[in-house]
């Protein structure tokens, strides 16, 4: 099963595209899609969308993973990040992906097995469970790789089957 990651931004959307077979991992790619803080903010939605419409379109992937956004402070922030998380689902509507949505605190339990792991904790297993030679980089990405593999584990546990996909 092909899984693509999501850690969902307005400036920068992190992804990661793995292969899950039989309890393993693989990754197949991973990156950034970013967007000009001075272009319009439509326009800066509508590079996201096209982005991932054309991550999806090389890699097929059957499922996306996508974290739920908690925000605390910043609430300009939180509105800008959550509408580019709009477009991104609708992009995996349109293009027929089922996906799951994942808390931080589910992803760092998926990924390291302890719900409060620290970001470089979170990185070192995901460069570990994906035998990279490096972290990945940016951050961004590496958390698209976590949000994927918690989907991985998630859906091969029989977990998945009980979720609610769209």
């Amino acid at each position: 099963m092909v899984i693509l990651g999501i850690d969902p931004g307005l400036a920068t959307v992190g992804y990661g595209v793995v292969d899950y077979n039989k309890n393993k991992f693989a990754c197949i790619d991973y990156g950034i899609i970013s967007t000009p803080p001075k272009l319009e903010f439509c326009d800066r939605l509508e590079m996201i969308y096209d982005g991932l419409d054309a991550l999806i379109h090389r890699y097929s992937p059957s499922n996306m993973a996508i974290e739920q956004i908690f925000f605390n402070t910043n609430q300009k922030t939180a509105v800008a990040v959550s509408q580019a998380r709009g477009v991104i689902l609708l992009c995996a509507k349109k293009n027929h992906i089922a996906f799951g949505e994942y808390t931080p605190l589910q992803v760092k339990q998926a990924v390291v097995g302890y719900g409060r792991a620290e970001k470089t904790q979170i990185m070192a297993m995901v460069k570990n469970i994906l035998n990279l030679d490096k972290i990945p980089r940016p951050d961004d990405a590496a958390d698209a790789l976590a949000m994927a593999i918690c989907h991985g584990h998630t859906y091969g546990s029989g977990l998945g089957n009980l979720m609610k996909y769209r």
